[in-house]
């Protein structure tokens, strides 16, 4: 080989991630495994056999016996029967002791002979699986092709014990209702080649509907169906069980409760742990739910002896949160520990100090909502809350990273909350970090890419991951940077094989590139358009009023009739027709039967109009009525002038990242990803009925009891001023203002509906010193989704 042909190849091996040494190459390798292998160290050899086969077309055969010395080998087993599987190496790897630790292994390379052998020696039963698991990440395979870089090697065991996902078989989910019992077996062994080691059920009575057009099975045979294939790979099964009964005070209710819950228990293979959250759904005071679930419990242990029992105090109010903190000091001793999850009005390093330390705590992290969540998207843009919603395909590795880290050493582990295959990556990126807090969020994409789309993809498709990630990273209208993720992903597109194309998770990836520049184009587009129909209501004095709104509404009318982007639009219809071929995805309601337009259909909101065009036109049906030419004026001009305070003013846009200049943030995403002590852009609340204006789809809100703050700087000490405020998103029972920590703007008051300004006067002694705070406040102490006070629009005008 010439010099330069030598350069060459290592240029290829270094970009393939393959060290500049000649890699092992394994293609015609024997896997050799000790005859005595248990149920799922067998599970594990066959998942390398299969998983091997599908990527590369070579089905790689079997020994129990070392084969000659020309046959490379792949040698599986655990450390305890090394003699029977390691060969003449056995005692060169026995003294290797590796990395101890439950579920740990170790991969070793030996090149001393004719031909190279890998080790897979795994500290027990799972160690074997994710020993596997991490050598099917780390091969490089293609058709008829199986390498290995030949430096590596790898000891490890995982920090956290518990690294689980909740896999929901019921209707209120984006695909996992359509999904058979061959697609839950591979998604399962896909979690653990991961290091996924345990997964969540839901039983057939949760805040569902009873049946779903899409079931292939009744329920309760399905979650038995999951339970058997989870205990093939040897991994953990869990059951969130919600105690949904009306009044537990009573006895025939517990008695049928016991009776209901015991069905279930009986019909699973495996369970290892009970989770019951205390709401959403469900809503039982703290003392009648621990004698519930005392009872419920023994009930468990007829069919399940060392099952555990779990609960969270989700949704408690904080005389109910007092409850349970009184209960939890008494310990009781059926109770196995707590879940920290969604909607509690604590942190978790604040549970942590409350609860006494013998009871381990359990994560239970939202990884797969965007909005209205534990973990809502920071500064997201409004025009993907109002298309894409609350359950779009979701991929955020840095900013999940960002969660996980948050809080982690709190806790035993986790079991992440999901609703469908959205958050796959969110899912890989938990497990990866659940096993190596230190792992890079980028590596672990690499290996997913390498892994799940293919080994010349490893680096394109993960920073096309992350970059879909960026898109959604403040103002859609200037990042520029959604049209070049969609042309990196266009690049792969066009040079992806068949296999590749039909592939759900690049779909995925499609999907997501395709909407996120459709969505940007047209924003674009639509804001221009209301800019040119507001310079046409500028002119309705000389026009006059009818006129001026006749010209306005035919421009505004141009998204419709002359919309732009349209083969973007049709690439996003086209992948999600196949993602409901491959995967079940509904992303329709009408075409694919999906539950509802939030719960993932967003194909059904893709032309949300992303301007005030709704509202305007409402507005002119309105100004028409009126007999007066001055009127109609007056109105239009209100419309112009919509946003000014008037000289001396300000005027703050609070769901608008651009225009929120008095908005105090607090702790922001990076320290605080829960918002719990910080302000937010939300997006709560109804519109309809009457439109409501784009301002107001989206609102500046704070969580809990934690107070929404402005500050103002600069004021003048001798002026008078007033406040003018929309109060949108949601229906709380009260919201009160207060001006520099003392003077009450006004008292607790509800929202006004239909959504409109209103005023109120600033006491004078709250800006004689030029500065002004203001602070809106919830009725206190609730209990619910924890969403406290929200505030879309304020105008601060001088008198």
């Amino acid at each position: 080989m010439t010099p330069r042909k030598v350069k060459l190849l290592c240029c290829v091996l270094w970009a393939s991630g393959l060290s500049a040494a000649a890699p092992l190459d394994l293609s015609k390798a024997v896997v050799v495994s000790p005859p005595t292998l248990s149920g799922p160290e067998k599970k594990a050899i066959q998942v390398l056999i299969e998983e091997v086969e599908k990527r590369t077309q070579v089905r790689l055969p079997t020994a129990s016996v070392w084969p000659a010395e020309s046959t490379p080998v792949i040698a599986v087993g655990p450390a305890s029967a090394l003699k029977s599987f390691a060969g003449k190496h056995a005692a060169t790897l026995a003294a290797d002791r590796g990395v101890a630790g439950a579920e740990g292994y170790r991969i070793r390379v030996r090149k001393d002979g004719a031909a190279p052998a890998v080790f897979v020696i795994g500290n027990d039963s799972r160690g074997v699986l994710f020993g596997v698991g991490h050598l099917l990440r780390a091969l490089r395979m293609d058709k008829q092709r199986i390498l290995l870089p030949d430096d590596f090697s790898v000891a490890t065991a995982p920090k956290y014990s518990l690294r689980g996902h909740q896999l929901g078989y019921r209707p209120k989910t984006n695909a996992y209702d359509a999904w058979s019992v061959p697609i839950w077996d591979q998604y399962i062994r896909d979690l653990a080649v991961f290091g996924t080691n345990a997964i969540e059920l839901i039983p057939p009575r949760s805040d569902d509907a009873d049946e779903s057009p899409h079931f292939p099975l009744p329920k309760m045979e399905m979650n038995a169906e999951m339970s058997r294939i989870a205990n093939e790979y040897g991994l953990d099964v869990w059951v969130w069980y919600p105690a949904l009964d009306r009044d537990y005070s009573d006895p025939k209710t517990v008695e049928f409760a016991l009776n209901e819950w015991a069905e279930f228990f009986k019909r699973m293979p495996r369970l290892d742990a009970v989770f019951v959250p205390g709401g959403d759904p469900g809503h039982t005071q703290p003392k009648y739910m621990f004698n519930l679930l005392e009872k419920q419990t023994a009930n468990l242990h007829r069919y399940h002896p060392k099952a555990q029992m779990w609960m969270s105090p989700q949704g408690f109010d904080k005389p109910w949160m007092d409850e349970f903190y009184g209960l939890m000091k008494q310990e009781p001793g059926w109770l196995s520990g707590v879940v920290f999850g969604p909607q509690i009005r604590v942190s978790l390093p604040e549970l942590r100090e409350a609860i006494p330390k013998k009871y381990p705590i359990r994560r239970y992290p939202d990884i797969t909502h965007s909005l209205q969540c534990q973990y809502p998207v920071p500064d997201w843009d409004t025009a993907y809350a109002l298309t894409e919603g609350r359950e779009g395909i979701n991929p955020r590795p840095l900013g999940e990273a960002v969660i996980f880290r948050t809080y982690e050493n709190y806790a035993i582990g986790f079991l992440t909350y999901s609703e469908g295959s959205n958050d796959d990556v969110n899912k890989i990126v938990w497990s990866g970090l659940g096993w190596n807090p230190k792992a890079d969020a980028a590596d672990i994409l690499r290996e997913y890419s390498r892994y799940f789309i293919g080994d010349r993809y490893t680096e394109d498709f993960a920073q096309g991951l992350l970059a879909l990630e960026r898109n959604w990273r403040g103002p859609l209208l200037t990042n520029a940077g959604v049209y070049t993720t969609l042309q990196q992903f266009q690049a792969m597109e066009r040079s992806a094989s068949p296999q590749v194309l039909l592939n759900w998770r690049f779909q995925e990836g499609l999907y997501r590139a395709y909407y996120d520049a459709y969505n940007r184009s047209r924003l674009i587009y639509e804001s221009a358009l209301e800019d040119q129909a507001i310079d046409k209501l500028r002119e309705a004095a000389r026009t006059g009023a009818l006129a001026a709104m006749s010209e306005a509404e035919a421009v505004l009318e141009r998204a419709v009739t002359q919309p732009v982007s349209q083969p973007w639009r049709a690439r996003v219809f086209e992948m999600a027709e196949a993602l409901y071929q491959s995967i079940r995805m509904q992303l329709s309601v009408p075409r694919y039967k999906a539950i509802a337009v939030s719960r993932g259909a967003n194909l059904d909101s893709i032309d949300v109009p992303f301007n005030n065009r709704p509202w305007l036109t409402y507005r002119f049906a309105e100004i028409r009525k009126m007999a007066d030419e001055r009127e109609r004026l007056k109105a239009i001009d209100e419309i112009v002038t919509w946003t000014s305070p008037g000289p001396g003013g300000f005027y703050d846009d609070l769901g608008n990242l651009a225009q929120q200049p008095h908005l105090v943030r607090g702790l922001g995403f990076e320290k605080d990803p829960a918002f719990l002590q910080s302000s937010l852009v939300g997006f709560g609340g109804r519109s309809g009925d009457p439109p409501w204006r784009f301002s107001w789809r989206n609102q500046a809100e704070s969580l809990n009891d934690s107070p929404l703050e402005m500050r103002y700087a600069g004021l003048d000490p001798s002026a008078r001023y007033k406040i003018r405020v929309v109060y949108a998103g949601e229906t709380v029972p009260g919201i009160r203002l207060v001006a520099n920590e003392k003077y009450e703007v006004h008292p607790f008051i509800k929202k006004e509906f239909p959504v409109r300004p209103v005023e109120f006067d600033i006491p004078a002694e709250a800006t004689a010193q030029g500065q002004l705070s203001l602070k809106w406040y919830r009725t206190p102490g609730l209990s619910g989704n924890g969403r406290g006070c929200q505030v879309a629009e304020v105008w601060l005008i001088r008198n």
